[in-house]
């Protein structure tokens, strides 16, 4: 048996991870939350059933024998909570992004290696079904030389949380939405090194906007981009184009796809389909209905099953994180500069 503790008693801690490890009640136990509002760890605690909570992460370590933790809190608590918790020896599984900084994110996987404790993100996109289906018939695809990833909103700035406070989230939709696609092609793509991104970033309506699909905000707290596109150029001579939003006059709802191109066929991630060319025609090699596999809940397992099992851990996860954070970081960069950015020199 294992015990576990949630940091942040917020939604993402009460849907996702509460909800999964209350699916391993034989192997995980919930022994406390942890929130600054000892109010709301306390309703958070006695609606979920978990025996302690606590308006600190230290007062909990005081009390309790634990061996994972799950970090729900806004971005900007993210390194901080991990690295204590790291320090302890308490594997984590940290909802995205890793850190605000590529730096404090390296800093985190270089914890982790130290203490031969376990650290993952919730990067929920790459254990969905067609993730795991395509990454299994990867290579009919050829050379893959061109991805579009896109995570659009039409009309979706967050009405609650953090989300729109720069200084608490370190950035808008990049940093929430966009992450996940970005993660999702690198997983598939075998996280190809990278030589240079490009990108530019606008927030043409989210400061003169007050409500929208997901509720109402305060136009003079928006803080963060609304929409940011972007280029990542591989080594390998690959590209992948980002484009990613909150608010943004498309025709759709949201967009929520990557588009694989290569030299022998093409695949679109959501729903799966792989298709090629046939003498002028589209022919489709396969064509799926989207999968009712609930990926936060593949995210949350394949945390659980690294933890429960024997294996040494090999940290590629966090490693894969920092790289990740680093990305989002130049990508950002090269906003806010309108140049191109090498990754190496950073």
């Amino acid at each position: 048996m294992k015990n576990a503790v949630i940091i942040g008693a917020g939604q993402i801690a009460e849907k996702v991870h509460v909800s999964y490890y209350k699916k391993c009640e034989k192997e995980i136990k919930i022994v406390a939350v942890v929130d600054p509002f000892i109010e709301r760890a306390q309703e958070f605690a006695q609606s979920n059933n978990i025996p302690h909570f606590y308006a600190s992460i230290k007062d909990m370590l005081e009390n309790e024998h634990v061996d994972i933790a799950s970090i729900c809190t806004p971005n900007r608590f993210h390194f901080e909570s991990v690295m204590v918790l790291l320090g302890e020896g308490i594997s984590v599984f940290c909802e995205k992004p890793p850190a605000m900084t590529a730096d404090e994110a390296k800093l985190m996987m270089e914890k982790a290696k130290d203490n031969r404790v376990h650290l993952a993100y919730d990067f929920q996109h790459r254990f969905a079904w067609e993730t795991q289906e395509l990454k299994r018939k990867f290579k009919d695809l050829g050379d893959v030389y061109y991805i579009e990833a896109n995570a659009l909103r039409r009309s979706g700035v967050p009405g609650w949380g953090n989300f729109i406070d720069k200084s608490l989230q370190g950035g808008g939709p990049l940093i929430d939405l966009g992450i996940h696609m970005l993660d999702t092609a690198l997983y598939l793509l075998d996280f190809p090194e990278i030589k240079k991104v490009q990108a530019y970033s606008f927030n043409k309506i989210g400061p003169y906007k007050s409500e929208g699909m997901f509720g109402k905000w305060d136009p003079n707290k928006y803080t963060v981009e609304d929409s940011l596109f972007g280029t990542i150029e591989c080594k390998n001579g690959t590209i992948i184009r980002l484009n990613t939003s909150f608010a943004l006059n498309i025709k759709e709802d949201s967009i929520y796809n990557i588009k694989f191109c290569g030299n022998k066929s093409g695949a679109n991630l959501y729903p799966l389909e792989i298709f090629t060319d046939n003498a002028g025609q589209l022919e489709y090699l396969e064509k799926n209905e989207l999968s009712t596999v609930n990926k936060h809940d593949m995210s949350v397992k394949n945390f659980v099953t690294t933890i429960l099992s024997d294996n040494e851990f090999t940290h590629l996860e966090a490693e894969q994180g920092y790289h990740v954070q680093k990305i989002i970081e130049l990508l950002y960069q090269s906003a806010e500069t309108g140049e191109s950015v090498n990754y190496e020199d950073y």
